[in-house]
């Protein structure tokens, strides 16, 4: 590169970057103190799970949640007769419910105790409670959440459609300003994690209504709070990106679809920063395709740098401010290539009629449609971005 072109390369990432800290401190401003604690580690409740010894006379010690692997705690469970799981649901629903690597069913059952047992407290404190409110409606029937984390902000992934008996499954993993209090607003639905999972079950189903589906929408992590330092930093991020790791890795022992066709997983803003650190371990077996759509950057320079086996997807509309803030990393902030760029080597889909930084699982978008299609493997119905106009097929090379 010559110095006329490095010298005004350099000049447009500063200019990005001063771009950058004029939004972010418009809008939410840099306050250190705001920075956002990550919750990491076991499940609350560790501490008396690892006391409890009851089944230890029969040679089954639970394993500790700190260092048991998915498998070994699938194997674990395996093991247990109906009496030894129930018995284990009731005295420590935070644990079991939270553990990747038990069954689904038994995890509903744990975390619906342990959100009741939430409620009551929290009612019984303020009748008034708008987290009353919340702990109460995860307790509607129906309801299938796969896991319950009070700390913080609070953390929760639910389940929609039936993991026992799908043959394609998905995970949505959001980003910024999601946690228990917004999983599933009524406000901007399709902003919300349990709204594109809504969303996008509904489209598959009518795509292919033959084949048995269920998404899964993950808040697993702690997320950044309005567009600060957290945001243009991965530092929740790397914490972020162990917890899905994991998840993952329990999804790949406790479902039977992974067997044959491994989830997609499908990364909204700062959540495509937590899918990029995540992505080296996603090999075929544990994820088939890798989306991010509305990303600032994925941590790495291209798609191959991720290091994944999964196929690697991206979408951003034409109305998405994350275009200004994309494609840069400078002093620690930023989360480099845009993934959009076909310098970067992902598959860019088509999101027509996708409109703002949440748009993309809006019914009749192009986005919601390709989303669709990618998570069935029927990538003869994905939109390239580039059908418009002369550029690359994002389906060549298939398999």
């Amino acid at each position: 590169m010559s110095q006329t072109a490095s010298t005004r390369h350099y000049a447009r990432r500063l200019i990005t970057a001063a771009l950058t800290v004029t939004v972010m401190a418009g809008t939410a401003g840099w306050t250190v103190a705001n920075e956002e604690r990550a919750v990491t580690g076991p499940p609350p409740g560790t501490a008396a799970w690892r006391s409890d010894h009851s089944l230890g006379r029969a040679g089954r010690e639970l394993p500790d949640p700190a260092t048991a692997s998915p498998a070994e705690i699938a194997r674990f469970f395996g093991r247990l007769t109906d009496t030894q799981r129930e018995a284990l649901v009731i005295r420590h629903p935070e644990v079991v419910g939270n553990l990747d690597g038990v069954p689904a069913a038994v995890r509903y059952a744990a975390n619906a105790r342990a959100i009741r047992a939430a409620w009551r407290t929290e009612r019984k404190a303020d009748p008034k409670s708008p987290l009353a409110a919340r702990y109460a409606a995860l307790l509607e029937p129906g309801r299938q959440i796969l896991a319950f984390d009070p700390r913080g902000r609070g953390q929760v992934a639910e389940v929609y459609g039936d993991l026992t008996t799908a043959r394609r499954t998905a995970v949505i993993v959001p980003g910024s300003d999601i946690d228990l209090a917004d999983f599933d607003r009524a406000g901007a639905p399709y902003g919300t994690p349990a709204g594109m999972a809504r969303a996008l079950r509904a489209r598959m189903a009518e795509d292919a209504p033959a084949t048995p589906t269920a998404v899964i929408a993950w808040v697993g992590y702690t997320t950044p709070v309005g567009l600060g330092p957290d945001a243009a930093t991965s530092r929740l991020a790397r914490a972020g990106a162990a917890r899905l790791d994991r998840f993952l890795a329990g999804l790949a022992v406790t479902t039977a679809a992974t067997a044959d066709a491994p989830p997609a997983v499908f990364c909204h803003s700062y959540g495509s920063v937590v899918c990029g650190l995540a992505a080296s371990a996603m090999d075929r077996t544990r994820v088939s395709d890798l989306v991010v759509l509305g990303s600032p950057g994925m941590r790495a320079d291209s798609a191959e740098g991720l290091g994944t086996g999964a196929r690697v997807w991206a979408a951003r509309d034409r109305t998405d401010w994350i275009r200004r803030v994309a494609g840069y990393d400078l002093l620690g902030l930023g989360h480099g290539a845009d993934p959009t760029d076909p310098s970067f080597g992902a598959r860019v889909v088509s999101a027509e009629r996708a409109e703002g930084h949440t748009g993309y699982f809006a019914p009749g978008t192009d986005s919601l449609r390709n989303f669709s299609r990618i998570a069935l493997g029927d990538f003869d119905g994905v939109r390239c971005a580039s059908q418009a106009h002369d550029g690359p097929d994002c389906r060549d090379g298939l398999v």
